[in-house]
């Protein structure tokens, strides 16, 4: 089935993970003045894996960055969990990353003279918080990470590392998942494990995950993908097939 969801008419006010509406966001000024997003309206599904698709330049890392409260839009607002960012000042929106939003990226991020078990758990240490057992648990066995957790990272494969990476941002129980290219930095297989890692996360733990990704491969593991382009929303594709998305990447109709 495909669907488009990107205009504001469309947009249902719960059981989205994330709303945009009328995002902008605008580097320079003048003729230097480069318009990364231009008035993107969007809502992501709230137990769902969406992948963000486009070109490079096209807006898709800036699209998440303002999503996750990493950059500022230029004008427009940001909803995450029922909170608008827009409300928080810099030390709020500090706290509300740490506590309900989880990130994934390229680099495994990962300390080396810290364990695999010690690399997961240190986001809740340093919050002062003790763990979920159940969830940890829960996690470290979807994951497929139980006989890793006292093997340092320099012990691990790309693989691994990137789903010890995924279990940290996953181990507080985050409204949201954001992976920025998760899998930019291994082989075809091991991409393929930590896709399939990640939508086993939301398949099962109902965890949701939003990816950004130029890869088509990567693309479909995902249950909706966003394709952009030159700063706007071309399609939002609710489980489409591979011909729909190689088409709508071409900008066929």
């Amino acid at each position: 089935m495909t669907q488009i969801l990107s205009s504001s008419t469309d947009l249902p006010t719960s059981g989205f993970a994330a709303v945009a509406r009328g995002l902008t966001r605008t580097y320079g000024r003048g003729d230097a003045a480069v318009h990364a997003l231009r008035g993107v309206d969007l809502g992501l599904p709230v137990g769902r894996f969406t992948a963000i698709m486009g070109p490079s330049g096209s807006g898709k890392s800036t699209l998440m960055h303002c999503l996750a409260g990493l950059d500022q839009p230029t004008s427009g607002s940001v909803a995450v969990a029922g909170t608008a960012l827009e409300d928080l000042d810099d030390t709020a929106l500090t706290l509300f990353r740490r506590e309900h939003l989880g990130f994934v990226f390229q680099s495994f991020n990962l300390l080396p003279m810290l364990t695999a078990g010690q690399n997961i758990l240190l986001p809740l240490e340093l919050a002062g918080r003790q763990p979920d057992r159940q969830r940890h648990d829960e996690l470290i066995a979807t994951l497929g990470l139980g006989d890793r957790l006292t093997h340092r990272p320099h012990e691990l494969s790309g693989g691994q590392q990137q789903r010890v990476a995924i279990a940290r941002a996953l181990v507080h129980e985050p409204a949201v998942v954001f992976a920025d290219e998760p899998t930019g930095n291994l082989d075809s297989e091991s991409s393929a494990e930590v896709l399939g890692h990640l939508r086993r996360t939301v398949r099962e733990l109902g965890q949701t995950v939003v990816m950004v990704t130029h890869e088509l491969d990567a693309a479909a593991y995902a249950d909706d993908v966003v394709v952009i382009a030159d700063g706007t929303i071309r399609a939002h594709l609710v489980e489409p097939s591979a011909d729909q998305l190689v088409a709508t990447l071409r900008g066929e109709r």
